[in-house]
């Protein structure tokens, strides 16, 4: 055997760096675990509309429910002075608001969870040197849009305390992209942590690999429109949708662009289109990787992601047709994580891993 070795880097670095990389991408994904599990319990939320039980943001003191008789009962007047119990749930039990309170106590205390889960590791591996130094910038930035996520989670919720019945669909769109971008980008340090077995694909793979993650992305973004808005509860049918491929009324507010925004069918239609799109890149990525690099991982990969989306969009139209049972609802928002994430490792994966620090060849 015949090893090159960088004068100044023994091969004893090289390896330590390798099994730096498998703790760091054995830490990141528990991570993604924790993310899935925060973003599904947030689907529940606003499904069940538990997303105002909790009328105040105590990042330290909100850890802990409450605890005794009258406590509940301070919580529950809490939350009767506020639009939605006064307009919608008027007359609730104690029993009842116990429900929903759960709900959003526990996609506080998951995103209070995923914060530590993320922050302390990140902290003892930096300490103890195991994170690199390109490495550096992509964990703190992850580290940062968690941050920003607590607020914007806020400013959500602050919206639908004083004047609305529910959260503005705007604030909601925006609370679960940040989530979901989250998800993407440590779904894509992991994925760079990895081995690699083969070479980069070509420069269009590597294009229209990554044009599938941002139509995945707005995908998502459209979802959290529909779900602020309630829209999947009407116009269920498919293909067709009020009797047309494509109805009438989509343009019924002034000014214009308030449709994209605020009128239910319009947003629903809109995301009908963004899964043809997607279905479509999807199938032209699956046959051209397939025929330019045959046999390859990355055909293997095209193949997968293709089928994960075809799933997704089956779940997505029974979903409607069933006129968004929670369960089928908790499974599209779920399966649409698995797309995203899927979507962003085989993006990161046609690119090929991140370059170690030390550079060794080794001839046999």
């Amino acid at each position: 055997m015949v090893a090159t070795v960088n004068a100044d880097t023994p091969l004893a670095l090289h390896d330590k760096q390798l099994r730096d990389r498998a703790l760091l991408r054995g830490w990141l994904y528990v991570v993604l675990l924790v993310l899935f599990a925060l973003v599904v319990v947030g689907g529940a939320t606003r499904l069940t509309d538990s997303g105002l039980s909790i009328t105040e943001w105590k990042p330290i003191h909100g850890v802990v429910p409450p605890l005794s008789e009258a406590e509940w009962h301070e919580e529950f007047d809490k939350y009767r002075q506020i639009p939605q119990y006064q307009q919608i749930n008027k007359g609730m039990s104690l029993e009842e608001f116990k429900t929903i309170f759960w709900w959003e106590w526990a996609h506080r205390i998951l995103a209070r969870g995923v914060g530590f889960v993320f922050a302390l590791p990140l902290l003892f591996f930096w300490v103890t040197g195991r994170v690199e130094r390109g490495l550096s910038p992509k964990l703190v930035g992850i580290l940062a849009l968690g941050g920003l996520q607590g607020a914007v989670g806020w400013w959500m919720v602050s919206s639908g305390l004083v004047e609305r019945t529910d959260v503005s669909q705007y604030r909601l769109a925006t609370h679960l992209t940040i989530a979901v971008l989250i998800f993407a980008a440590t779904m894509v340090v992991a994925r760079g942590l990895a081995p690699h077995s083969e070479p980069a694909a070509d420069r269009d793979t590597q294009r229209i690999a990554g044009l599938i993650v941002f139509f995945s992305l707005f995908q998502i973004f459209l979802g959290g429109l529909v779900a602020g808005l309630n829209a999947g509860l009407s116009y269920n049918t498919w293909p067709l949708m009020d009797g047309a491929m494509v109805p009438g009324g989509l343009l019924v507010i002034d000014p214009i662009w308030h449709n994209f925004f605020e009128n239910p069918k319009t947003v629903q239609f809109i995301h009908r289109i963004g899964a043809y799109v997607l279905f479509a890149l999807a199938l032209w990525h699956m046959i051209a990787v397939r025929r330019r690099q045959p046999g390859t991982t990355h055909g293997r990969r095209a193949l997968v992601l293709f089928h994960l989306v075809l799933v997704q969009a089956a779940i997505g139209v029974a979903t409607l047709l069933m006129q968004v049972p929670l369960h089928w609802a908790l499974l599209h928002q779920g399966f649409a994580l698995v797309v995203l994430g899927f979507a962003a490792a085989h993006w990161r994966g046609t690119k090929g891993a991140y370059p170690l620090p030390t550079e060794i060849a080794v001839t046999r």
